[in-house]
């Protein structure tokens, strides 16, 4: 491709952004809409009755809901594959299970007025024994009685009579974890829906307005015709946003009963607790292999922690199975899961969604097993990655690779940040006592993008005056997705970037849309706007033909200009405008010009692949860890727009390292949450993050014609394990082999001290 493609094009989304400030749900709610305000329970594990009585009289109320006042009904999860049996209703009816579970809904028409209300809603709780750590949730009694147990999903493993770990001349075995996180969108959720008698109108903070329509339909009962979501700017979503929350549910409900637009807007603390968490997976690993460093077994066993009621975070260990290998190539893996419920905020697919899980496992386990044998951490990588021509592979794992070149990222790397001279730096500081304790990590990662090979829908419309409206069925919230679709419409068309506009997010208006997640808008999204384009330019030489009085197969279209001429007679020739005239001439529906769509459908999902070096400063007295340095080359195929991708990659390495340095979200033993909030819970600011080093590597996907792998999640896969394999570095002449994510001074401190 020529034009466009490959250069850094400034977002066409910030100034408006930046300036205007965007539109957001909160922000469009219909004039006079009532406020939602729910009431949340306060305990882990009870058995609840509730009484509304004294809320229902308060100022300003219109009515308080529970659940049998709106007749909802419990429904099993989402998923098949998770245990049907575990049941929930939208709003809390006999049990609560989660501190934060909704129980009540109180309609006011002011939202100071529901704040005050929903403390005068009576909750009187029965406790029950709180199931906290998943470790020992399989056999702790059942959170949902009827189900018997508190087993949600499981992959079992046989071990075999004759176990290849047996003849395995070096082993090493280690219990360690992937603590809880929340995702802390800047935007916390909203919600606002109209019922005008026959169609429900909801605009919802979502990264999937028709799956988001599909779920409110499915639980209102509603024709998913009668349904339209719109999804206007989103502030951040990680995974976590994937809508038909019960929130989504109850305030669509209100509307309807109400026959009166109802909107909700959470608060920080309500969105610690509502939105769904991510990772909280604990590994039983052991590798084996020879003293030369040849690994050839690898058995993991996870425990992931399901939270309060099953769904997509029970079946991530699926993935992190696929993936568990990593880049290596181990003959053998020996893998299994057990996901269990907890009484704590349900698990979601948080950025990365079981690849993050894979890549810290394989990547500690490798700097243990290096460790010891005596051998360079770097050596044992590049001994066990695969190689560049074996590509395209199948691992031992069941994950069908398309392509890579984990040798040549690694040593780039390496070379960048100086790695032997890093070596001599730290031993000379440890010959000589002398400053903080130097560590050096590295990460030798590989993600899958878009596992489920979904297809996307794209649509161009060339109108009269030459400028062009691209229809998505992606959704954006933050990563420039508007300015890298009008990217590829110019370079095919030739229409200007400038003068094209992409649309999202209006289930009216357009058709369908798989929507954002698992890195696949690009690869998948933008493939369906550059099919819809090349169909567009196809029509056009159609109608330029019959405009220039010449044979179609003669017509060209230099994308230069955007004008079409016989080939040969550049003089004379048409533009896009009197194009996508003629083609309403031609056009008996009413549609303003020349439209086409496209939906494509992924040859297969993609793997992007990286390296990365994390340099960090130990304070010996305090157990600080400073994070000095960061390099990342992280390959994503063909790239678009470097600055989007630079933008992308910045994004999860914040991310990433602050999971390894600061981030968890922690519950006492009785199930209360004590990181509700961010004057508890560790994010960082860019201040406390080194500028990184980024070095771009491309090697192209044959799944897709824009050759292009996800990038969304790289950063944060790559610099979790990065950053903790050089903490443990930097205390490993201590004696020191391990220690857990985060690694907060209060944790290196104790590992100091007990060495």
């Amino acid at each position: 491709m020529v034009g466009l493609i490959g250069t850094r094009v400034e977002r066409n989304e910030d100034p408006e952004l930046l300036t205007v400030g965007g539109s957001y749900v909160d922000d469009l709610a219909p004039e006079g809409a009532l406020h939602v305000t729910f009431v949340r329970s306060t305990m882990a594990h009870a058995r609840i009755t509730v009484d509304t009585s004294d809320a229902t009289s308060a100022d300003g109320v219109v009515g308080v809901f529970t659940a049998a006042d709106l007749g909802l009904e419990p429904f099993p999860p989402d998923m098949p594959l998770l245990n049907q049996s575990m049941l929930r209703t939208h709003l809390a009816t006999d049990t609560v299970r989660f501190v934060g579970e909704p129980v009540a809904a109180v309609v006011t028409t002011d939202r100071a007025a529901g704040v005050d209300a929903a403390e005068l809603v009576v909750i009187d709780y029965d406790p029950l024994p709180a199931v906290i750590d998943p470790k020992t949730a399989a056999d702790a009694d059942p959170v949902f009685p009827d189900a018997g147990t508190n087993v949600v999903f499981q992959l079992p493993f046989q071990k075999p009579d004759d176990d290849p770990m047996d003849a395995c001349d070096v082993r090493v075995s280690l219990s360690f974890r992937n603590q809880r996180l929340a995702p802390c969108p800047l935007e916390p959720r909203s919600t606002a829906a109209s019922w005008d008698g026959e169609r429900l109108t909801q605009w919802s903070t979502t990264q999937g307005a028709h799956g988001t329509r599909d779920a409110v339909a499915r639980h209102t009962g509603l024709d998913p015709a009668a349904v339209r979501i719109i999804c206007p700017d989103v502030g951040g979503g990680f995974g976590a946003k994937n809508g038909g929350y019960p929130e989504d549910i109850v305030v669509g409900m209100l509307a309807m009963r109400l026959g009166q637009p109802v909107r909700w807007a959470e608060t920080r603390t309500e969105s610690m607790l509502g939105l769904v968490h991510g990772r909280g997976q604990d590994f039983e690993a052991t590798l084996g292999g020879d003293a030369e460093g040849n690994i050839s077994v690898y058995r993991l066993h996870i425990t992931q922690d399901g939270g309060g009621y099953p769904a997509i975070g029970s079946v991530l260990p699926f993935i992190t199975g696929q993936m568990a290998t990593g880049v290596y190539d181990i003959p053998t893996v020996q893998f299994s899961a057990t996901s269990v419920i907890t009484n704590t905020v349900p698990m979601g697919a948080y950025r990365g969604a079981g690849r993050p899980e894979a890549a810290a496992a394989i990547e500690r386990m490798v700097d243990l097993y290096a460790a010891e044998i005596g051998m360079d951490p770097a050596e044992v990588r590049r001994r066990n990655a695969w190689p560049d021509e074996a590509f395209p592979l199948t691992t031992s794992a069941g994950a069908n690779m398309d392509s890579g070149a984990y040798s040549t990222v690694l040593d780039r790397a390496l070379a960048e940040a100086g790695y032997d001279g890093l070596r001599a730096e730290q031993a000379e500081r440890r010959a000589n006592g002398d400053g903080p304790l130097l560590g050096i990590g590295m990460s030798l990662y590989v993600e899958i993008t878009n596992p489920m090979s979904n297809e996307e829908f794209g649509s161009i419309t060339v109108h009269p005056d030459g400028s062009a409206t691209v229809l998505t069925g992606s959704s954006a919230h933050g990563q420039g997705h508007h300015t890298s679709f009008a990217m590829i419409a110019s370079d095919v068309t030739g229409i200007p970037f400038d003068r094209i506009e992409v649309r999202h997010g209006d289930t009216d208006e357009v058709p369908r849309g798989g929507g954002t997640g698992g890195s696949k808008s690009l690869q998948v999204g933008g493939s369906a706007v550059r099919g819809a384009s090349l169909d567009a330019v196809e029509r056009g030489r159609q109608l330029a033909a019959d405009l220039l009085e010449a044979n179609p197969d003669d017509i060209t279209l230099d994308t230069t200009t955007g004008r079409f001429h016989v080939a040969g007679t550049p003089t004379v020739d048409v533009g896009w405008a009197e194009v996508a005239a003629k083609a309403i001439e031609e056009t008996e529906d009413d549609v303003p010009g020349l439209r086409t769509e496209h939906d494509f459908q992924p040859g297969g999902a993609t793997f992007p692949f990286g390296a990365h070096i994390a340099v960090v400063e130990v304070d010996p007295d305090l157990g600080e860890v400073s994070l000095v340095r960061h390099v990342a080359v992280d390959d994503a195929g063909t790239i678009v727009n470097p600055m989007l991708v630079d933008g992308q990659v910045h994004g999860g390495l914040a991310q990433g390292i602050a999971q390894a340095l600061i981030e968890e979200f922690v519950y006492d033993a009785d199930g209360n949450p004590l990181t509700s909030n961010f004057m508890d819970y560790g994010i960082p600011a860019a201040s406390e993050l080194p500028a990184f080093d980024r070095v771009p590597n491309v090697t192209p996907t044959p799944h897709n014609p824009l050759g292009a792998k996800g990038i969304g999640e790289s950063g944060t896969i790559g610099a979790t394990p990065a950053v903790q394999n050089a903490v443990v570095d930097a205390l490993s002449h201590l004696g020191i082999r391990h220690v857990d994510i985060p690694t907060t001074p209060e944790r290196v401190w104790r590992a100091l001290s007990q060495g």
